[in-house]
């Protein structure tokens, strides 16, 4: 027999055990989860209940783990569902609340099956499903999964469905140089050009770990408020979150900063992982030509190669991407929907939508920047 528990928080397991299911994966880690949780940016109010999902072996010990949330809305998930929640909804169902594997507001790869061993993802997965059935869920859904975890969720009977991410692959580069050589010669003038001029009267800071101070958050958090406001309406992050990501895993953490005779005018956010870095937040006080792309993707770039990561991982969407060397990825999430007619709707729809991800993907692969052999 297995045993499955619902969690009111991931502050409330232990974090040496839960950290041992991760992979290393800061947004994954207890500290970055706890720091959205202690610092109200989700809870209550914000649509996110936390509702984290352990095994536990014989002694009470976690040895599996599902980053799991209930969710009351589809904001700040970066998979679009609304058309079926409205589809639900006509049909007189309610398809909210809803079951949500996934690290709030952050589309990022990851493992969403924490486990001491694989064959414990099947009983994460009937765990998972068991608690919508119990609790009148509508549906399950498992975000910017690693691939290497999908075979679980096929073998599942779960709904598998893509979509494409510019990352930034490390070839074995030496320095920012070495990767130009492998653009076309009008790209590598391209790149050389938009560096020239967003640094030109700027100074650029790499700021991590104990350097971060409570000065460089509250210019970030101006940062992150003002391109906050234009895309979301509001910041998802409260100002306590930054402050706490700086306490707790500060030597995960890697701000970029641009000043201006002395003063911030602009900053990125960045995450370090075992094998890339994320970028995550970025915004500016200042309008200057090409500075976010000098900021979010080339410096992105230099960090990377200096830290030897195999990839740099920019966030969603962003077709401008593409001519700044970071290539198309797919990445995956994986549903399982409860009411079989709902369901099969939602399958038909997946496999209409999947041929056109691979075509897109396919056109997109064409028009990379680099050189052709």
């Amino acid at each position: 027999m297995i045993e499955a528990r619902v969690s009111s928080s991931v502050g409330a397991l232990p974090a040496a055990e839960w950290d041992a299911l991760t992979q290393g994966n800061p947004f994954l880690s207890h500290a970055f989860l706890t720091a959205l949780e202690d610092s109200g940016s989700v809870g209550p109010g914000s649509g996110w209940t936390a509702a984290p999902l352990t095994i536990t072996d014989g002694q009470g010990g976690i040895i599996a783990a599902l980053p799991a949330w209930l969710k009351d809305h589809s904001q700040g998930e970066y998979v679009f569902d609304h058309a079926w929640a409205d589809a639900w909804h006509r049909a007189g169902g309610a398809y909210y609340p809803k079951l949500q594997i996934a690290v709030p507001f952050t589309p990022a790869t990851g493992p969403r099956l924490l486990m001491a061993d694989e064959a414990l993802a099947l009983p994460l997965l009937r765990a998972a499903e068991q608690l919508c059935t119990d609790n009148g869920l509508s549906s399950a859904h498992a975000t910017f999964i690693d691939p290497l975890q999908l075979p679980h969720f096929e073998r599942a009977g779960w709904l598998l469905r893509s979509d494409i991410q510019f990352h930034w692959v490390n070839r074995g580069y030496a320095s920012f140089d070495d990767f130009l050589a492998a653009l076309s010669s009008r790209k590598r003038k391209d790149l050389r050009k938009e560096r020239a001029a967003a640094q030109q009267g700027v100074e650029i800071r790499h700021i991590g770990g104990a350097d971060i101070r409570s000065e460089h958050w509250d210019a970030f958090w101006t940062f992150y408020q003002d391109t906050g406001a234009r895309k979301w309406g509001r910041p998802y992050l409260t100002r306590e979150a930054f402050t706490l990501f700086g306490e707790r895993m500060a030597d995960r953490v890697l701000l970029i900063m641009a000043y201006v005779e002395g003063r911030p005018i602009a900053g990125a956010l960045n995450f370090i992982g075992p094998d890339a870095l994320y970028g995550r937040y970025w915004g500016a006080v200042l309008d200057k030509p090409f500075l976010h792309f000098e900021l979010c993707y080339y410096q992105a770039i230099d960090a990377a190669i200096a830290r030897g990561l195999a990839r740099v991982e920019a966030g969603a969407q962003g077709g401008h991407k593409l001519a700044r060397g970071y290539e198309p990825v797919q990445t995956w999430s994986a549903h399982h929907i409860v009411h079989p007619g709902f369901r099969a709707a939602v399958e038909d729809f997946l496999r209409q939508e999947r041929a056109g991800v691979t075509m897109d993907q396919n056109y997109l692969a064409e028009r990379t920047p680099f050189r052709k052999e």
